[in-house]
């Protein structure tokens, strides 16, 4: 134990193969060098520095509230909906040094409630106290119990929503599907009970993620309007820059991310962010986004857009806004 007369801290340094070099008497700190980039998180995601000091008799946490922030529950969740976009609109407002975001879809409020609350605080990322905490997803919009759970933990959780046109989000939810399991029954066979009468089959989950109406409904219980963004997953192929700026108002951000960071990607169809000053490619998403849908017969496709029509009308009217999906 360090004498109180001692106003010198002693350190030892730790060298990147595991050695230790003596500087001064006390062990009371310890000087890190060499570290590995991903060996210590850092709130702006910079590489650390070389140099890091970690004192011995500073608990963690008052070192966690000073150098790198707290974990908190996320101040806005992108609920919904699969394969609308979601993992674009995480990945392009994340550029934003105000956002920081949990990586991977945490399911907590779908599959993992009966965890709690610190078990799910655990998940996010550290950050500081002018920063947004997010995750995304994106079967809570089309869970029942997940609205009120929500809630449960924040009235004032602002939610993201990612629709697309419900009939080119139904195939190319199979089109991922069946990529993973080529046995797979056709579309066809999934989508309609009877497709000589046009009866479609809404147990199909393909089919019924794309009522939007009803899911919306559930919320409206839980949420007032104006804590709920929607997101045209077909403007923001079109229009990145555009979407993001309507997401960062919602969230009450300054408007950082702006068209000059991206950039179309014809191979891919969608947009892509350009490449970083610190990085040598551009970001684009995984192989698994963009990928070509299956061809569907075309009288199918009128039929469910036939279906889908008046739910359609029913959401534009919902939320005040015509998504043109037709």
């Amino acid at each position: 134990m360090q004498k109180s007369g001692d106003q010198t801290p002693s350190c030892q340094r730790v060298l990147a193969d595991g050695g230790r070099r003596r500087l001064q008497k006390s062990p009371s700190c310890v000087l890190q060098l060499d570290e590995k980039p991903g060996s210590v998180e850092v709130s702006d995601q910079r590489r650390p520095s070389a140099l890091h000091v970690v004192r011995n008799d500073t608990p963690s946490a008052a070192m966690g509230n000073l150098k790198f922030g707290n974990k908190k529950l996320p101040n806005a969740i992108i609920v919904g909906v699969k394969k609308g976009g979601t993992r674009a609109v995480l990945e392009f407002i994340r550029i934003h040094p105000d956002v920081r975001a949990a990586g991977t879809e945490t399911h907590f409020f779908d599959r993992n409630y009966d965890r709690g609350l610190e078990w799910y605080r655990g998940l996010m990322p550290r950050t500081l106290e002018s920063q947004i905490t997010m995750e995304k997803t994106p079967s809570y919009f089309v869970t029942k119990e997940t609205p009120h759970r929500i809630s449960a933990m924040s009235r004032d959780t602002k939610l993201i929503v990612v629709v697309r046109d419900p009939v080119t989000r139904a195939i190319s939810d199979y089109t991922q599907t069946l990529s993973k399991t080529p046995e797979l029954p056709s579309f066809q066979e999934l989508a309609f009970r009877n497709q000589s009468l046009g009866i479609v089959d809404t147990s199909w989950n393909a089919i019924r993620i794309g009522l939007y109406a009803l899911h919306l409904e559930n919320w409206l219980r839980y949420f007032p309007l104006a804590h709920i963004h929607f997101v045209s997953g077909e403007r923001l192929i079109t229009d990145p820059a555009g979407e993001l700026a309507r997401v960062q108002d919602f969230l009450g951000l300054k408007r950082i991310v702006t068209d000059k960071h991206f950039y179309f990607n014809r191979t891919k169809g969608f947009p892509c962010l350009k490449k970083p000053e610190s990085s040598g490619s551009p970001r684009c998403l995984g192989k698994s986004k963009g990928r070509t849908h299956v061809q569907i017969d075309r009288d199918a496709i009128e039929q469910l857009r036939d279906f889908y029509r008046p739910f359609n009308v029913k959401f534009y009217e919902m939320v005040g806004q015509d998504f043109k999906w037709e």
